[in-house]
């Protein structure tokens, strides 16, 4: 019995029924596709839009990554040459500046962190003028190390004019060299070995 039979052998309400039925899903059929389709449209846009934006940060982004890596790198340079020793350093720059260092003290070193230590260097100047003391302080700023005045202690002497009496504690930073590994599978030999 095929399926034509079967619609035959109903009655006519039944027939009127199964044909509103057919109509039905019909209906829903051609309005399915057109919706579907939409709605994975709307996705396929959605997923654009985002890629699209996620594109644009990317790009917006290089500039920062770029300028962040050149202050890196600038860092880098400035600590791969490490400063002298401190009090030879800056009596050459006392006497550039016509100064004379009464007093000088080495401290001990300070470790920042893992990468980084402090080197600092006490010393006492006195009887100096205002103007050679700015320019002993630029040289140490434009020397191109690492190297910064931590303290300052500035006091007038009496009654002269111009004439200071200056404390003050410089410090160098150096950055350790980084341990280089050996390559795997290299064994130390008993000679090697301390």
């Amino acid at each position: 019995m095929t399926l034509t039979d079967r619609i035959e052998r109903l009655d006519p309400r039944e027939r009127q029924l199964v044909g509103v039925l057919v109509i039905v899903f019909a209906a829903l059929a051609v309005l399915a596709v057109p919706l579907g389709v939409t709605a994975l449209l709307s996705s396929k846009r959605g997923d654009n839009e985002a890629l699209r934006e996620a594109i644009t940060a990317i790009q917006s982004g290089r500039e920062a990554v770029q300028r962040r890596n050149t202050e890196r790198d600038a860092v880098l340079e400035r600590y791969s040459r490490p400063a002298p020793p401190l009090a030879g350093f800056l009596e050459q720059f006392a006497k550039d500046s016509e100064i004379k260092i009464g007093e000088s003290q080495d401290r001990a070193i300070v470790p920042h962190g893992k990468k980084y230590e402090e080197r600092s260097t006490k010393i006492v100047l006195q009887k100096v003028g205002m103007l050679a003391l700015v320019k002993f302080m630029e040289k140490i700023e434009q020397s191109g190390h690492p190297v910064s005045i931590s303290r300052l202690n500035i006091r007038k002497r009496g009654t002269e004019q111009d004439s200071y009496d200056v404390e003050m504690i410089v410090s160098a930073f150096d950055r350790k060299a980084e341990p280089k590994e050996k390559p795997a599978g290299t064994e130390t030999t008993p000679s090697e070995q301390p």
